[in-house]
């Protein structure tokens, strides 16, 4: 289920980035104003996942998940109505808003149904599910528009998730004793492996400790750089391929979905990496040597991949850069969970909300670069720079439990 939400979520944030030109061409809008548009969802995601994030542990994720899911299907079958660039701004604002804290109460379920030993693995899979949507998601829209309007697309999108959230709802229990399909062999397993019993009744949230604990810093910095690049490939990278390199119609679609679908196998590979490695070596090392590894080949990749002349060879070493960012996805939300304990929705909102910083400057950059100064490859380096120096925040991790309580 939770592998399902992920691909759900994807599906719905990369089938706007491949029907931007479509969009703009129907509603008259310029790349700065396509960019905001982007920004959009990805500002109002940050600004309400922390308070999502603490709501899921203050009440649990059973209830929270299904009210975000609903609501940003809701708005996902309304951008299909919209018939203005105010109307599309405000309906991705609002979108983005519903989706924020579903990743921290996905944490928050890892945290309460899946012991420690085999949260990397869990994590891997999770991630995989949303990238192995972003991936096929360009090449399923790109077909998709030779028969529907991209206002119908809006439509199929967004019935889905409403799907997921009933099955949601009538399955799901925020513990394992409350489930009635756990019997107590299963259920002793999985708290002997988790922080269980959990409560759901915090009084408080330890802001001050948790702002100043350095690990937690460290994470939303490098998180930061790490989102700034996805951002880049699920919004602006198609227009890019298409405009800068010569990619048209079903082989834009196929090449545009590619650093997702290598995403989605080095989603996996990192979630087993991480789990091995920290069999091996230890927490702090075995976290930290995914990480690092993961941003610093990403950043050569991106890097690389500016300078070659063919078309294929440039997309292929971009589609890898994308894919060595995502190993450290298992990595970062297990440190989430080490770290934050019981607290753990609002350590993953805190970072993530750090992510979305960079998520919502990231298509804004790259729009006025190219607006202004007509250079694609401007975006590429930054993303490139970025990668190599978040790299260096792995060093500074440390995934043991804060005092936070």
């Amino acid at each position: 289920m939770a592998m399902l939400l992920a691909s759900i979520t994807y599906l719905d944030r990369v089938a706007i980035s491949v029907t931007a030109v479509d969009m703009r061409r129907d509603l008259g809008l310029s790349v700065v104003q396509m960019s905001w548009v982007f920004s959009a969802f990805v500002l109002s995601y940050g600004l309400f996942e922390i308070p999502t994030g603490w709501w899921g542990d203050r009440v649990g994720a059973r209830r929270i998940l299904t009210r975000i899911v609903v609501w940003w299907s809701t708005f996902t079958v309304l951008t299909g109505a919209v018939v203005s660039y105010w109307q599309l701004l405000l309906t991705r604002f609002l979108f983005g808003a519903g989706e924020a804290g579903a990743w921290p109460n996905v944490a928050i379920v890892f945290a309460r149904w899946i012991p420690q030993s085999e949260r990397g693995t869990a994590q891997g899979l999770f991630f995989s599910g949303a990238h192995a949507a972003a991936g096929l998601t360009p090449i399923l829209v790109a077909t998709m528009l030779y028969y529907f309007h991209w206002r119908v697309l809006f439509l199929i999108f967004g019935a889905i998730g409403f799907v997921w959230a009933l099955a949601w709802y009538r399955w799901f229990r925020d513990m394992p004793r409350e489930h009635p399909q756990v019997n107590d062999a299963e259920r002793a397993h999985i708290e002997a492996g988790t922080m269980a019993p959990i409560r759901h009744d915090f009084s408080h949230t330890p802001w001050k400790r948790l702002l100043a604990n350095r690990s937690i810093v460290f994470l939303c910095l490098m998180y930061f750089t790490q989102v700034y690049g996805f951002y880049l490939f699920i919004t602006w990278m198609p227009t890019y391929l298409r405009e800068s390199r010569g990619f048209q119609a079903i082989e834009l679609g196929l090449i545009a979905g590619l650093p997702m679908t290598l995403s989605a196998v080095a989603d996996l590979v990192g979630g087993v990496s991480t789990d091995r490695s920290v069999r091996r070596f230890g927490k702090r090392t075995g976290r930290a040597l995914v990480g690092f590894i993961s941003l610093s080949t990403a950043g050569l990749f991106m890097i690389s991949g500016t300078f070659v002349a063919s078309p294929y060879a440039a997309a292929v070493l971009l589609a890898c850069g994308a894919a060595c960012s995502n190993l450290l996805l298992a990595a970062a939300w297990n440190t989430v969970v080490d770290v934050g304990g019981l607290h753990s929705g609002v350590v993953g909102a805190t970072m993530n909300t750090a992510g979305q910083v960079a998520g919502f400057l990231s298509p804004l950059v790259t729009g006025y670069i190219v607006q202004y100064y007509g250079n694609w490859d401007a975006p590429l380096y930054i993303t490139g720079f970025l990668y190599l120096f978040g790299a260096l925040f792995w060093l500074g991790i440390n995934p043991k439990p804060a005092d936070l309580d």
